[in-house]
C-alpha cells in the first residue's frame, strides 16, 4: 500500500513505558476526577464502606467506584458492564483505579445503594465552583425537559389507554367470528379445517389479552394518579411538545447560571407538569448559590399565582409570562391585557376610555382577588368585542402587582425569554445526546435521579474546564 501512512508490525515488540503516569499527560480531565474525589469528604457525604462478609475478601474503597463512575458520564459509558471492560482494557481508566477490575455487580450495587450521597457529590461541586468565584449566580434560567425511562409506551397502562385497546381487540374479536362462520359455510376439506383452528387458536389469544386489559382495569381503580407502568413503576405517561405525542418517563428540572451555563440544582419527578417546581427550584437554586435575592426565568409552563407569591416571600424575582388562557384575542375581541390599571385611583380603564370601578373582594382557589366592573357597558358601541354578557368583569389578583412587573421585565430591551432559552435548553440537549435514544438506564425513581446527578456533575466538570481550564480548575480543588 505504497503512497498511504503506514502503521507498525502486530508482531513487533513495543516496549510501552514503566508507568501508567507517563500515559496521562498533565491536561487530561481523568486528572481532574481523580483530584477532586481525593478531595472529598467521603463519610461525610454518606458514602458507606462495604462490610465484608467474615470469611470473605475487603471491599473497594467508595472514592473507586466513585471515581469510574464519573468517568464514565465523562465518557458516555454509564453501563456497570461497559465500565467493567474499561477497567480492564482503559489506560486512562487503569490509572484511575490504580489497575483494580470491579465486577459489574459491584459497580451497579454502589450507584444504587450510594443514591443520596452521589447527589450530594453533585452539590458539592457546584460549592467549588461558587467558592473559587466561577459561579456569582444573580440570574438563573430554570426549566424541564422529559426524558424516557426504562418502560415501554406498551408496558404503561391508563383509562384511556386500555379503553381503546379493548375496543380495537373487540373488533378483532368480532372480525374473527365472522370469518370463522365464513370460512365452515362456504370451504370444505382439510384446508377449512386448518384455517378455523389458525383463526380459533387467534381468538383465544385474544380473549386472554381482553382479560388481561381488564384486570388491569381494575387494578387502575387503586392507583392513586391512575396510571400504572410495569416495567419502572414510577415512570409515568408524559405530553410532549410533538403535537399528538408523548413518551413513558420522568420530567427532569434545571436551574442553570445564564453567565457561566453551570447547572446550579436541579431535581427529578414524574409529574408531567411544571407548574408547581418554580418556587422549589429557585428556592434551591438560592441556596446552592449562598444569595440574598435572585432572578429566576422560566416560560409560561411555570406559571402559577402560588408560586410567583412563594418566590417574592423568599426574596426572588421571578419573570415568566402569563399563558393566554382565553380565546377572545383570536376571535378579535378585548383581552384583560386591553384594560389598563390605574393605581392611584384603583380602577380599570376599558379600550373606549370609560372607568371599571371596585366592588368587593372575594376568595377563589385560596387566592383573594377584587372584582371591578361598570353599568356602562349596556349603551357602549363596541360591546359585542368585549364581553357577551351585561357588564365586562375584570377580576385583579392581590398580587396582581408582580404580574405586572413581570409584564414590564419581559418587555424590556434585556429580552429575558431569548436569555431564558438559549441558557437552559443547552444543556438539556448535551445530556440527551450523551444519554442515547434511550435516556435513563436505571428503574424507579430513587435510581433515575441518582443517574440524573450524575450526568449533572460530568456537564458541570466539562464546562468548568472549558471555563478556566483544566489546570486552573486542579489548582483550585484543593482548599
Amino acid at each position: 500500500m505504497s503512497g498511504f501512512i503506514e502503521g507498525v508490525d502486530r508482531g513487533q515488540i513495543t516496549l510501552f513505558p514503566d508507568r501508567l503516569e507517563d500515559w496521562i499527560d498533565e491536561d487530561n480531565l481523568v486528572r481532574v476526577v481523580d483530584l477532586f474525589v481525593d478531595e472529598l469528604d467521603l463519610p461525610g457525604l454518606g458514602f458507606a464502606r462495604s462490610a465484608p462478609a467474615r470469611t470473605g475478601r475487603p471491599g473497594y474503597h467508595p472514592a473507586v467506584l466513585l471515581k469510574l463512575f464519573i468517568y464514565g458520564y465523562l465518557n458516555r459509558i454509564p453501563s456497570s458492564r461497559r465500565l467493567e471492560r474499561e477497567a480492564g482494557r482503559n489506560v486512562e481508566v487503569m490509572w484511575l483505579t490504580s489497575r483494580l477490575v470491579p465486577d459489574h455487580k459491584t459497580i451497579a450495587d454502589f450507584r444504587r445503594d450510594s443514591g443520596a450521597a452521589i447527589r450530594k457529590t453533585c452539590a458539592q461541586f457546584v460549592e467549588l465552583c461558587r467558592r473559587i468565584g466561577t459561579l456569582k449566580g444573580d440570574c438563573v434560567a430554570i426549566d424541564g425537559s422529559k426524558f424516557k425511562a426504562v418502560n415501554n409506551r406498551d408496558k404503561n397502562f391508563t383509562k384511556g389507554k386500555i379503553a381503546s385497546r379493548l375496543a380495537h381487540l373487540e373488533a378483532d374479536v368480532e372480525r374473527y367470528i365472522t370469518e370463522m362462520v365464513r370460512i365452515d359455510r362456504q370451504e370444505e376439506g382439510e384446508a377449512r379445517t386448518e384455517r378455523v383452528a389458525h383463526l380459533a387458536q387467534r381468538y383465544g389469544r385474544l380473549k386472554q389479552e381482553i382479560g388481561k386489559l381488564k384486570a388491569m382495569d381494575k387494578a387502575l381503580a387503586d392507583a392513586p394518579d391512575g396510571q400504572i407502568s410495569l416495567t419502572d413503576p414510577d415512570a409515568r405517561a408524559m405530553a410532549t411538545s410533538a403535537r399528538n405525542s408523548g413518551m413513558v418517563g420522568y420530567n427532569a428540572q434545571c436551574a442553570v447560571d445564564t453567565e457561566t451555563h453551570i447547572i446550579v440544582t436541579h431535581d427529578v419527578t414524574n409529574k408531567g407538569f411544571d407548574r408547581d417546581q418554580l418556587s422549589p427550584m429557585a428556592i434551591a437554586a438560592k441556596e446552592a448559590l449562598g444569595r440574598d435575592d435572585l432572578h429566576a426565568l422560566a416560560d409560561k409552563g411555570y406559571f402559577s399565582g402560588a408560586e410567583i407569591v412563594a418566590c417574592h416571600d423568599a426574596g426572588i424575582t421571578a419573570t415568566l409570562p402569563r399563558p393566554e388562557t382565553s380565546g377572545n384575542r383570536s376571535k378579535g375581541m378585548y383581552v384583560k391585557a386591553d384594560f389598563k390599571y390605574d393605581a392611584a385611583r384603583d380602577v380599570y380603564i376599558c379600550p373606549t376610555g370609560d372607568e371599571l370601578a371596585y366592588r368587593y373582594t372575594r376568595e377563589e382557589d385560596g387566592l383573594k382577588v377584587r372584582r371591578y366592573w361598570t353599568n356602562e357597558c349596556q349603551h357602549c358601541p363596541v360591546q359585542s368585542r368585549c364581553t357577551t354578557g351585561k357588564e365586562r368583569r375584570i377580576t385583579r389578583w392581590e398580587y396582581e402587582h408582580l404580574v405586572d412587573e413581570m409584564r414590564d421585565r419581559l418587555r424590556s430591551a434585556a429580552d429575558p425569554m431569548t436569555l431564558r432559552r438559549s441558557t437552559v435548553e443547552h444543556p438539556f440537549g448535551t445530556i440527551k445526546a450523551w444519554m442515547g435514544a434511550t435516556h435513563f438506564l436505571t428503574r424507579r425513581l430513587r435510581g433515575v435521579r441518582t443517574e440524573m446527578a450524575l450526568n449533572v456533575l460530568a456537564y458541570n466538570i466539562k464546562r468548568m474546564a472549558a471555563l478556566i481550564g483544566i489546570r486552573r480548575l486542579m489548582a483550585a480543588i484543593p482548599g
